[in-house]
């Protein structure tokens, strides 16, 4: 069976509340480019983007957490109406237990996407622990689930598409775009 129906993987999906994306080799190739005044650029996926707002609309909340810190993150969460923005430090278990208190949820209610060592203090305690393809192989191998799109390049709208057809929103999500 496709890893990606395993139903083990889809009863954690459908339990997810929150949903966490870390950003660089997630949201982002992991690729840095700089500007002619050193800033670092970051190249986003809109194909990604929408896939949170109709998570968002379906009813499952959206952070990032990442360990750089960065205004275009700011500037791109703002854009996507992602309220919970933490950056900063290799230390992502403090904002995500800060995050767990905040919401009210436990650990088993979210889902993490990351690709690198520093995310897996989260991801070895949510509930669905999702890796993309070209993280790096701890971060796979403790994952839940791995998607097919790298980061950057459409897996973060595989991950919120694979929590809809989950939570059994997907239909109903996208009648919106097929009348």
């Amino acid at each position: 069976m496709k890893e990606a129906y395993k139903l083990e993987n889809v009863a954690r999906a459908a339990k997810v509340k929150l949903m966490i994306f870390d950003v660089d080799g997630v949201l982002t190739d992991g690729s840095l480019h700089y500007g002619a005044d050193g800033e670092a650029l970051k190249t986003f996926n809109v194909h990604d983007g929408l896939g949170i707002k109709l998570l968002q609309e379906s009813g499952v909340q959206t952070a990032i957490i990442s360990a750089r810190v960065s205004p275009q993150v700011v500037k791109r969460a703002s854009d996507l109406g992602i309220a919970f923005l933490h950056q900063g430090g290799h230390d992502k278990l403090t904002p995500f237990n800060a995050l767990l208190e905040k919401t009210g949820l436990t650990a088993d209610q979210v889902g993490f996407i990351g690709d690198d060592v520093v995310d897996l203090p989260i991801l070895t305690r949510v509930g669905f622990a999702v890796a993309v393809p070209n993280g790096r192989a701890d971060v796979i191998g403790r994952a839940h689930h791995v998607t097919e799109a790298s980061g950057g390049r459409g897996a973060v709208r595989e991950v919120c598409e694979f929590l809809l057809r989950a939570q059994g929103n997907y239909d109903k999500i996208m009648a919106q775009f097929l009348v």
